[in-house]
């Protein structure tokens, strides 16, 4: 199997963030409206900024993480993709390896590397982003160094945190719904905003949005994922240009209620993230 190049990588990670930025996807940012305080120039000024650091061949995950946050944060001053970050370092890793093995099989093995000296550098990515809802924790506190490898740090977290749950899992989500999901959209609609906007909302769907979870509480979480249900008519089998006016109205909806789905985001960038380098390692899927 070949490895791509830190180019190659750096190129698809910013390919996938501005996919997502280019697609309706109600109740975080787009072109289609800003929310939250936030403007999508930001988001693409942190990309641009977190891409080398993303791709920066040979460092360390977490070294990747803290970087390319630390970058972020300087370029949009504030927090726009702590979550991205998290999923898309360690895969952008994966990418970059020479191994005779799939993706998803690198990224074991990645993962599995992972130490003390990767956790530590996480925990303070976390600290400069301070993700809203993020509260503290019984153990391994990120206000404090961790004593633990970065695994079992997710582990802790598993089960308040979506994205912490998918390094536990080699990043089943991505890999066992989204990327699934995506192929199955791409073989339907041939506009790529389109995709985006329908893989959005069967993650809303599919999942309570761990980001919701912890600034509203778990209740509101599930009453948006029914929303999303409920909206199915509006995006199955895929989203249609003359559906989008509805699908804009429960955008405007959940920013008026401040709920922003950010989980759900990040892994629809890592999931187009990983769709990416499948194509361009010539994988058909999470093999």
């Amino acid at each position: 199997m070949p490895r791509l190049s830190e180019a190659e990588i750096g190129d698809m990670f910013l390919a996938a963030c501005r996919a997502e930025l280019t697609a309706l996807k109600p109740g975080n940012v787009h072109i289609h409206a800003a929310g939250h305080g936030m403007q999508v120039a930001q988001f693409e000024a942190s990309a641009e900024a977190a891409a080398p650091w993303v791709a920066a061949r040979g460092e360390k995950v977490g070294t990747r993480i803290l970087r390319a946050v630390e970058a972020s944060f300087a370029a949009a001053g504030c927090n726009t993709n702590l979550g991205i970050l998290l999923l898309c370092a360690p895969l952008a890793a994966a990418a970059e390896m020479d191994l005779e093995a799939g993706l998803r099989s690198r990224l074991h093995a990645v993962l599995a590397s992972l130490d003390a000296g990767d956790a530590a550098a996480v925990y303070a990515a976390i600290r400069k982003a301070n993700p809203g809802g993020l509260g503290a924790a019984p153990e391994q506190d990120v206000a404090m160094p961790p004593s633990i490898g970065l695994i079992e740090a997710m582990h802790l977290a598993a089960d308040r945190d979506r994205i912490a749950l998918n390094y536990t899992n080699d990043f089943a989500d991505i890999f066992e719904f989204g990327l699934p999901e995506l192929t199955r959209i791409r073989a339907l609609a041939d506009d790529p905003a389109l995709a985006v906007t329908t893989l959005h909302m069967a993650f809303l769907a599919q999942f309570a949005d761990s980001h919701i979870i912890r600034k509203h509480g778990e209740a509101t979480a599930n009453d948006v994922r029914q929303e999303a249900i409920a909206l199915g008519p509006l995006w199955q089998p895929f989203a249609q240009r003359n559906k989008l006016c509805d699908l804009l109205d429960f955008d405007a909806d959940l920013k008026r209620r401040n709920i922003n789905p950010g989980t759900t985001a990040d892994l629809v960038v890592a999931t187009l993230f990983v769709a990416f380098v499948c194509d361009a390692m010539g994988l058909g899927g999470a093999s």
